[in-house]
């Protein structure tokens, strides 16, 4: 009876402040983006020594296509003359201009992570800082313009750290289903354009489909999402279009696969709200479901009848919109009285003291 009535009473969960929720998704989701970039640009590069013998013309394309990929195409014309590797590299690194530059998302990143450095653990925040202190320095500027791939491989292994230290030092509570539900949108949505970049932007001529150029191609979107061991583990054979899109498509246990996210997002979405699966409580969680279902019950055959382009330019209007309505459910800015959230703010804090 003693023991019992010295217990700690049940503790209340409160619900997390939107603006703290806004911070975790979009850390989440800026360090994933800085890393897919570094990645795009890193085996791009290393593509090209594959073809010296590539025109101006065919440089030109070739470096544009990846500015398309990331809806800047207008926005780089403005400020450069030419799509070269100098120019493209360049503003999809260090710009600041660009908002999507590894730069710009690296100090987005930061600055989400201080406005809640209060919630995440020493250790993540270290490597925040970190990496936005390199990218600042005289080194890095050296480092890219002399081994842009060990430049670029250094972005890469910052993320993975992030990831795993969030993992192993932040508490898997709802703040980490924000984290991990902004890096798998930015995931799926990266793995789709990188797609749609190859089968639709840098379509080859029907002379070199199968050809020497068509299959390097082809291997390097593996490569950009990391998936050329598993992606020979998983069918042993040649690289062929059809296989590379089934498996960056509908793969259920590649981490970078469109499916697979989508399952991940869908799962986070369900641990925030707690809805049990086969129902859904917002419009998030309803076209997610349904995303999943879709490629759970579609062939690759019936893809490519329909058209590659045609069936991805179909997902992700869909998964824009999904992150609008996660948005407006979970992070809008409600007016709320400011001493209540100050009030509701300490008792978090109070919550997370050891008892004695």
């Amino acid at each position: 009876m003693k023991a019992a009535a010295l217990a700690a009473p049940p503790r209340r969960k409160l619900p997390m402040l939107s603006r703290v929720a806004n911070s975790l998704y979009w850390l989440g989701r800026y360090f994933e983006r800085a890393e897919n970039t570094a990645r795009l640009l890193d085996v791009n590069l290393q593509l090209l020594l594959d073809f010296e013998k590539h025109d101006d013309a065919a440089l030109t394309e070739h470096w544009l296509s990846i500015i398309h990929s990331t809806s800047s195409a207008e926005f780089f014309a403005k400020h450069y003359a030419k799509a070269d590797a100098a120019a493209v590299t360049e503003f999809m690194t260090f710009n600041t201009a660009n908002p999507n530059s590894i730069l710009s998302c690296t100090l987005a990143a930061r600055e989400n992570a201080r406005m809640i450095r209060d919630r995440i653990s020493l250790e993540m925040w270290e490597t925040v800082n970190d990496l936005h202190l390199f990218l600042h320095s005289r080194e890095a500027r050296s480092l890219w313009q002399h081994s842009p791939t060990e430049f670029y491989a250094r972005i890469k292994n910052a993320s993975h750290l992030f990831q795993g230290l969030t993992s192993a030092t932040f508490p898997h509570d709802e703040g980490y289903n924000f984290i991990q539900l902004g890096r798998f949108i930015e995931r799926a949505d990266k793995t789709i354009r990188l797609l749609d970049l190859k089968y639709h932007i840098l379509l080859p001529a029907a002379d070199d489909v199968g050809g020497a150029v068509d299959t390097a191609q082809w291997r390097a979107v593996l490569r950009c999402a990391s998936a050329l061991e598993a992606y020979r583990r998983f069918y042993v054979s040649e690289i062929l279009p059809w296989k590379v899109s089934e498996f960056l498509l509908f793969s259920e246990t590649f981490p970078r696969s469109v499916r697979h996210c989508l399952g991940q997002i869908d799962l986070y979405l369900r641990r925030i709200s707690g809805t049990p699966v086969g129902q859904h409580s917002n419009e998030a969680e309803r076209l997610c479901g349904r995303l999943v279902s879709e490629l759970n019950y579609t062939s690759i055959d019936e893809v490519f009848r329909k058209g590659l382009h045609e069936f991805l330019s179909q997902i992700l209007p869909v998964l824009d919109q999904v992150g609008a309505i996660i948005f407006d459910t979970f992070m809008t800015h409600r007016p709320v009285d400011e001493v209540a959230e100050v009030r509701l703010h300490q008792q978090e804090e109070q919550q997370q003291q050891p008892r004695v």
